[in-house]
């Protein structure tokens, strides 16, 4: 097997578990059960860490210029290897499955912003109405309405 190849094949399987891991998290968002997205984010952090490392290796196999990105490099090689057709088609798998995570990761920030949103105006409901529930005593101060009005005799 063609170094690329293995290097490929180690790639799609990660970029895989991490499609998987982004629809978990996505289950998770449309739960609104925050309490498994710490555990998913550091899952990802650990699964991009090894993409990134991956990357690195497929661009040393290449012999990547410095500050050349991988897919240029990659078009690079595949136009200059074109026999490798086995290695072209895992690539195009390869960039397919990264438009896919980039969809699931651009729609699970969608998710977050629309959380964030609906618990911005819950604050400022309940802010509000706790505003509307203030009065002034007479220190001058506020303070806050028990519902009941106090009369003072003299």
């Amino acid at each position: 097997m063609h170094k690329l190849a293995a290097i490929a094949a180690r790639e799609t399987a990660q970029l895989t578990e991490f499609i998987a891991l982004l629809k978990l998290e996505q289950d998770a968002l449309k739960r609104a059960d925050a309490s498994a997205l710490p555990a998913i984010s550091e899952q990802k952090l650990r699964l991009v860490e090894a993409l990134n490392a991956i990357e690195q290796e497929r661009g040393a196999a290449l012999g990547a210029d410095a500050g050349e990105n991988a897919r240029s490099a990659m078009t690079r090689w595949l136009a200059a290897n074109p026999e490798q057709k086995s290695i072209a088609a895992g690539w195009k798998n390869l960039m397919d499955l990264a438009r896919e995570a980039k969809q699931l990761h651009e729609l699970n920030g969608q998710l977050i912003k629309m959380h964030l949103h609906q618990t911005g105006e819950l604050l400022a409901a309940l802010t509000q109405q706790f505003q509307k529930n203030t009065l002034y005593g007479s220190d001058g101060q506020t303070s806050s309405t028990s519902g009941s009005r106090i009369v003072d005799s003299a």
